[in-house]
């Protein structure tokens, strides 16, 4: 799963939209329009999906206590 993101006309970077999904669902969606609010500038964006894209975080397994002798 991952934070569909659009960039604020504003600053040049990338805003989550608070839509949840992955890329394979988010590429088969109709064409639609939105809006979200940036917290970057303070303004609401009107965006496509066309526009948007999926950012999907690496996971990254972190072992705790690794190396303390835990």
């Amino acid at each position: 799963m991952g934070m569909v993101m659009v960039k604020c006309p504003q600053s040049g970077r990338a805003i989550p939209t608070g839509i949840k999904t992955d890329r394979e669902s988010f590429g088969r969606r109709a064409v639609f329009f939105s809006r979200t609010h940036c917290p970057i500038c303070s303004a609401d964006h009107a965006w496509f999906a066309r526009d948007a894209w999926v950012h999907e975080p690496s996971v990254r397994t972190r072992r705790l206590g690794a190396g303390s002798g835990a």
